[in-house]
């Protein structure tokens, strides 16, 4: 292909940094029941890790905790009252969406968000250029890392995915761009825990800023070029 077909992104430590946000939220639940504050730096490594392991870091608990699935309701409430107050698109992001469009280049969300709070927020962000598909959470069978979503997004966008870049800042990611047969970039101004190193994740590109892509965007299809191996999904 003579250029990049279009370009898919995570939300959550990608697009937006809403760690504050969901931070805030989470303090609201853990004010209720009479526990400390968490700080930001304690929970912005682990905020594309969704919600659920937010109320497990607040609790200091582990993944089996009943009081997760009661408290998830809440935290969730919170956060939908006050979505997008801190929120705000990562450095560049703005400038990397207007290079997309003037390149021609259609871009898009691939998210393990759910829809409900993902129209909102993105209504709430002052987006350059609307995207041209957002795929959440609840929207087909699979979430990420199921290469379904990215999948179902290059064919709104009319690109195969070996003409498709997707960006993300977690390894769950890079594995579900991989198996849908895409490029890969992760994001390494993301929400990182301190022991990830995104170089070891098998992306295609390592990219410390929104701009660092503008010039690296893939220019050959994933078909003809790519013999690297699958990158592992965490914990395996």
């Amino acid at each position: 292909m003579s250029r990049c077909r279009g370009v898919l992104f995570d939300l959550d430590g990608t697009l937006a940094d809403t760690a504050a946000d969901l931070t805030r939220a989470l303090n609201r639940v853990l004010a209720e029941l009479d526990r400390p504050p968490k700080a930001l730096e304690d929970t912005r490594p682990h905020v594309s890790l969704g919600a659920a392991v937010l109320l497990r870091i607040g609790l200091d608990t582990h993944p089996g905790d009943p009081r997760i699935g009661e408290l998830f309701p809440r935290l969730l409430r919170f956060y939908a009252e006050d979505i997008c107050v801190e929120t705000r698109l990562f450095p560049a992001i703005d400038t990397l969406l207007d290079s997309l469009r003037a390149n021609g280049t259609p871009w898009g969300i691939v998210t393990n968000k759910p829809r409900a709070y993902t129209g909102p927020l993105l209504d709430a962000l002052p987006l350059p250029v609307p995207p041209s598909t957002v795929i959440c959470a609840d929207d087909l069978p699979h979430r990420k890392p199921h290469p379904l979503p990215i999948r179902r997004a290059c064919q709104v966008l009319e690109a195969a995915p070996g003409d498709c870049l997707y960006v993300g800042d977690d390894r769950r990611d890079i594995v579900a761009g991989f198996r849908a047969g895409a490029w890969t970039a992760a994001a390494a101004w993301g929400y990182l825990g301190p022991d990830e190193d995104p170089a070891t994740w098998g992306a295609d590109i390592v990219a410390d800023d929104a701009a660092a892509l503008i010039d690296r965007l893939p220019t050959a299809s994933r078909q003809r070029t790519s013999s690297r191996p699958a990158p592992p999904i965490r914990g395996s």
